[in-house]
């Protein structure tokens, strides 16, 4: 523990530990082995100094020590600058050192506290407004944080289930900056929970409709509303991190679904890659089309301009009043391309002045220009809520490794057609499943998504397609129950499939490629998307 080789404390002889708790859990020895075995002295508050006095462990009251009793009823027992002043100094600040000293302050080196029980509180039926207004807690919040932010000087405990690890650590000195930085961590989650969960309540008893989690995020806007018009809807998002850092060049507001067609779309072209900035454009351009959260249209190429001309001729009944994303910098060209179909959204990392000139002469076309940067300070995961809760999984975005895949029939793809199973198992993750994706030459010819089965979503796919989809591939995001689905390829004329396999009859799709003169490719990774 750093502090105690490089502190001097001027009211204690030997590191304090600050307790104060309301969950008592194994508080009694705690303090006898930090007393006992570690040396600490302790100073602690209200019940808890009694509940220590009272098993004859030596402590100090915060009274005794800050010379100040507690008022209003206890609300007022820790918030005194000797308290708060030997939390927060820092070791490494001779002013912080000085400032101690000339106010006779003690350097805390400890602080253990949990706090009020509101949760519980507030969970009895017969609760009154006044009764959970006194459980909420002002001075147990307030040392947590300022321990947190002051720790690598302090440690800090919120969780009766921390002492053990905590004690073995002193004992050992092996107190590292990571324990320090994870304590905290702990700790500032612990008081955030702790403010949403009195949000909530106050939000409720109030009539909010505004009190649920992602208050823990600040509001962005209020949309115009939800999916559908008799729904209300906000956007709460941070500045710089994802769309909130997305600049809105023109165009109406963004609605609901604007905002899940976007993220669909630009969950997709980032399988392509994305322009890190202006002075470096990206080798492969990408577009996607979206329309209702699937996309309905995606292609490469070697500019923008084909790119979006090749996406957009994918399907463009679909594409009527799609969402559209780039991986690069929309040029004239490129705007003058998508001119050519109704379209709500755009959105790409850069436009260029030709560009926004062009598509301002679409008034209610919403433009966003959205940096690499931003997408980055997203985060790496993906956060969905259910009924009362959330759920949280890493996204699906890991590379694609071509070392993993193996060819399970005798007849092995070409060169054109590994490139464009490649590309069609990129956007196979994307769809809805089951999901199934038919590609040619960059870009996408058929798509069935969300259906119940993998056959029905391969018929859609392929009607489709229809002509086009002689001597182009087929991909799955989920094994072959059944050989069906390779027959009905075969009758379409596909030339190679790509697919997870793990079923118990992949050896039945097999035998059909071979005996039908397809190739198949299996992943060994599936990719359902719910």
């Amino acid at each position: 523990m750093r502090r105690l080789s490089t502190w001097i404390n001027f009211s204690f002889m030997a590191p304090i530990a600050l307790i104060s708790v309301s969950d008592k859990t194994n508080i009694i020895s705690l303090a006898k082995t930090l007393t006992e075995d570690l040396g600490f002295q302790i100073i602690s508050s209200g019940g808890t100094a009694k509940l220590l006095a009272s098993n004859k462990i030596p402590v100090t009251t915060v009274a005794t020590y800050t010379g100040f009793p507690e008022i209003l009823n206890g609300r007022v027992k820790t918030l005194h600058p000797k308290i708060h002043g030997g939390i927060l100094a820092s070791g490494d600040k001779e002013s912080h050192i000085n400032d101690l000293e000339k106010n006779n302050i003690s350097k805390i080196d400890l602080v253990i506290v949990n706090l009020y029980p509101f949760k519980k509180t507030v969970a009895q039926k017969d609760v009154t407004w006044d009764r959970a207004i006194e459980n909420i807690d002002i001075g147990g919040p307030t040392m947590v944080r300022a321990a947190a932010k002051n720790h690598t000087d302090v440690l800090v405990i919120t969780n009766p289930n921390q002492y053990q690890e905590v004690i073995d650590a002193l004992k050992a000195k092996s107190i590292t900056n990571k324990f320090r930085k994870k304590l905290a961590l702990d700790a500032f989650e612990h008081t955030a929970s702790y403010d949403l969960a009195i949000s909530k309540w106050m939000g409720k008893d109030i009539e909010s409709t505004s009190s649920d989690w992602v208050e823990s995020l600040p509001l962005k806007q209020n949309l115009r509303y939800g999916e559908n018009p008799h729904q209300k809807a906000s956007w709460y998002g941070q500045e710089g991190i994802g769309w909130g850092g997305a600049i809105k060049l023109q165009g109406k507001e963004l609605s609901t679904n604007n905002l899940l067609d976007l993220e669909s779309a630009l969950a997709t072209v980032l399988e392509f890659g994305y322009q890190e900035d202006l002075s470096n454009p990206i080798k492969q351009k990408a577009a996607v089309v979206v329309k209702h959260t699937n996309p309905c249209g995606v292609a490469i190429g070697d500019s923008p301009e084909i790119a979006i001309k090749k996406a957009l001729d994918a399907d463009r009944v679909s594409a009527f009043g799609g969402i559209v994303a780039l991986n690069c910098t929309v040029n004239a060209s490129t705007a003058e391309e998508l001119k050519t179909l109704f379209v709500e959204c755009i959105v790409a990392p850069y436009f260029t002045e030709d560009a926004k000139k062009i598509l301002s002469q679409k008034k209610n076309l919403r433009i966003l220009e959205l940096q690499r940067i931003y997408i980055n300070n997203a985060g790496k995961q993906h956060i969905r809520s259910i009924l009362g809760g959330l759920l949280i999984q890493e996204k699906d975005n890991q590379l694609v490794d071509e070392k993993d895949w193996k060819v399970v029939t005798k007849l092995e793809p070409t060169e054109s057609e590994y490139a464009d199973l490649e590309f069609a198992w990129r956007l196979v993750r994307h769809i809805r499943s089951n999901a199934i994706a038919i590609a040619s030459k960059g870009q996408s010819i058929g798509i069935g998504a969300g259906q119940m089965n993998r056959v029905g979503a391969a018929k859609i796919a392929l009607e489709a397609s229809s002509e086009r989809a002689s001597g182009a591939v087929l991909a799955s995001d989920g094994f072959f129950p059944f050989e069906d689905t390779v027959r009905m390829a075969a009758k379409y004329g596909i030339k190679a499939i790509i697919q997870p396999g793990g079923s118990i009859r992949d050896q039945d799709s097999i035998i059909a490629c071979n005996e039908l003169g397809l190739k198949m490719v299996m992943t060994g990774r599936r990719h359902f998307l719910h």
